[in-house]
């Protein structure tokens, strides 16, 4: 941990460990997952709801 990290109580520096522990777990989960071909690019559509195709923005 930081220096920072030291003058935080320690509820608080746990907190920081078990945060950094799971977005190494989510990373590593999402390197495991195959890379899906012919799929779209950026963000997924579903989770920001902007459907765009060719230019054409649509939402639901």
């Amino acid at each position: 941990m930081s220096d920072e990290c030291k003058d935080l109580p320690p509820a608080a520096q746990r907190a920081l460990a078990e945060a950094e522990e799971r977005r190494k777990k989510s990373e590593a989960e999402a390197k495991a997952r195959p890379k899906e071909l012919g799929g779209r690019d950026g963000p997924d559509p579903a989770r920001y709801g902007d459907w765009e195709k060719k230019g054409i923005a649509i939402d639901f």
